[in-house]
């Protein structure tokens, strides 16, 4: 396809961390939070006194290659491979995926003009300190610092890096908050799940949280819910009698059927049925890598819920979900019938590059919206996300 005449906006990169990035900047009483330990020749991540394998190789030294797994997300695996064998040879991590300038570079080659730029190994740190909102928000104030310090969160108005924020302790995710914010961030990633506390977990949507969310809108900042480890593998594992963990790259028929999409909805609909997004109308939320095909069933739950129990709603939450919601759906999904049910102005594009689950060459995304009219291309493709951005 000829390129674009417009600067394309990605809204899902990734970042491979460096060893260090979880620990350069723990306070010393906490340094044996995260630390390494050698199995079989290989490094492996111990999260307090818990081996970890949600990713295999968490010093990413070596990596699958970009869109290694397109055929089995894409439904084109008639031989049954398993990841692994579909992963073939693995990479070296490339300067490109640990360093802000080349991957400038590389953005260049590809003809994309700015992207999100979220982390990888950052995303199992909440679901294992979920018992401790103490040790989490000291954990993620580190990482947040480590990437601060390699990528900054705005890096020349065209990559822009997402510290995660986390309201479980208030006035320390406000504090957290408050410093991203004078560091010039234009994004923050929240993991779409309930938050720690010592009694229990709860929504971050819930009134006693209005104080965060006062200031995400006060600051126009963009709120990512990028898929994560959100806990859900413990509900799964009641049906199977296990006890694991959700590993990356080991998936199972039963997690593939059941779970479809089922975290994102769930925060969504705490979102707008628990009123935050009523409270605060001007928030921005962005779901991100979690595909779009759940879309329509939530929007169907929620007409149903005000047909039900229309006063128990200050506003059809319908509209709600189509004033403060943003879809980017998987590279597989029907991204034509996504656009049918929330409009073109309500879906952003995003390759998940690198990672092997996404695509090998971004910009081929154009190739799922060929027969859209030529503005809704670049409104999902372009003007969406720099508005959210407001770059």
């Amino acid at each position: 396809m000829s390129a674009p005449e417009f600067p394309i906006y990605d809204a899902d990169n990734h970042l491979y961390e460096s060893e260090d990035a979880l620990t350069r900047h723990l306070p010393e009483r906490h340094r044996n939070l995260f630390r390494f330990v050698e199995m079989k020749g290989r490094k492996k991540l111990v999260v307090r006194d818990r081996l970890t394998e949600f990713i295999p190789n968490p010093t990413f030294e070596v990596v699958a290659r970009p869109g290694a797994h397109m055929d089995f997300y894409g439904a084109n695996n008639p031989e049954g491979k398993s990841l692994r064998e579909l992963t073939g040879e693995p990479m070296k991590a490339i300067p490109a995926f640990r360093r802000p300038e080349p991957r400038l570079e590389l953005l260049d080659e590809q003809g994309i003009h700015a992207t999100l730029m979220f982390p990888t190994l950052a995303s199992l740190i909440e679901e294992r300190l979920l018992d401790d909102p103490y040790l989490t928000q000291v954990a993620l104030t580190a990482f947040n610092e480590w990437l601060h310090d390699e990528w900054s969160y705005d890096h020349q108005g065209r990559i822009f890096a997402t510290p995660v924020v986390n309201p479980c302790l208030l006035d320390e995710g406000i504090a957290e908050l408050e410093r991203v914010i004078d560091r010039g961030a234009k994004a923050v990633l929240l993991r779409p799940a309930p938050v720690s506390g010592l009694r229990g977990t709860r929504s971050p949507f819930l009134p006693e949280f209005d104080p965060f969310w006062a200031r995400i809108q006060e600051a126009g900042l963009l709120v990512a819910l990028h898929a994560s480890d959100s806990g859900y593998q413990t509900y799964l594992n009641t049906w199977e009698g296990t006890d694991g963990e959700y590993v990356a790259f080991k998936p199972k028929t039963f997690p593939a059927v059941a779970d479809d999409g089922r975290a994102i909805q769930d925060a969504l609909a705490s979102a707008i049925c628990h009123g935050m997004l009523t409270r605060f109308p001007q928030v921005k939320l962005i779901s991100v890598e979690n595909g779009g095909s759940w879309v329509g069933h939530l929007v169907r739950n929620l007409e149903l819920a005000y047909k039900k129990m229309p006063n128990e709603f200050d506003e059809h939450p319908r509209d709600v979900f189509q004033r403060n919601v943003w879809v980017n759906p998987f590279w597989e999904d029907s991204v034509l019938g996504l656009i049918d049910l929330v409009g073109a102005e309500r879906v952003c594009f995003g390759s998940d590059y690198p990672h092997p689950e996404g695509l090998d060459d971004p910009v081929a995304w154009r190739q799922e919206v060929a027969d859209l009219p030529a503005a809704d291309v670049e409104r999902i493709m372009s003007t969406n996300l720099k508005a959210l951005l407001a770059a």
